[in-house]
């Protein structure tokens, strides 16, 4: 199963895809960071950062795209910009008719690492173990979108078990 995990965000959104098959070793097939600038009006920012994902969803043909659930933060700006990014994301697979899943980051974190507290430097080390890279994703949002992929990719066998046996 091709998964693209997206850890949605204004100034820099990961991207991560993911060939995470059930019984197989997980692959990295393609990662990056759509970057915008800070100071280019919000309406630019959200359409770059679509036309970015576009492009990827339309290179890989994911299977199943997984994002980020956003949840409460100290910086209401900041909130309010990542929640953008991922309603640009639901509205992507929407129309692709892409299964998408939202996952908690301290869901995610459980599943990388073992431990829904783990900081980022965990992640980060786990995602480049699990996935046998050479190298850490960098910036930490690289290694998010990679775990969120991993993430949905392990859990979304067993869920669409358990909805097709209610």
């Amino acid at each position: 199963m091709i998964v693209l995990g997206v850890d949605p965000g204004l100034t820099r959104c990961g991207v991560g895809v993911v060939n995470a098959s059930p019984g197989q070793q997980p692959r990295l097939v393609h990662v990056a960071v759509i970057r915008t600038p800070a100071d280019d009006p919000l309406e630019s920012r959200l359409l770059q950062i679509d036309a970015a994902l576009a492009e990827v969803i339309d290179a890989h043909q994911p299977d199943a795209m997984a994002v980020e659930r956003v949840f409460s933060q100290h910086n209401l700006r900041s909130v309010m910009g990542t929640a953008q990014v991922a309603g640009l994301v639901l509205l992507a697979a929407a129309r692709r008719e892409i299964p998408i899943g939202m996952h908690t980051p301290t869901e995610v974190k459980a599943a990388v690492t073992g431990s829904g507290r783990a900081g980022k430097e965990q992640v980060t080390t786990m995602v480049t173990k699990l996935l046998r890279l050479d190298a850490r994703p960098t910036p930490a949002d690289a290694a998010d979108a990679l775990a969120l992929a991993l993430c949905h990719g392990w859990q979304a066998p067993m869920r669409a078990k358990v909805a097709a046996a209610l």
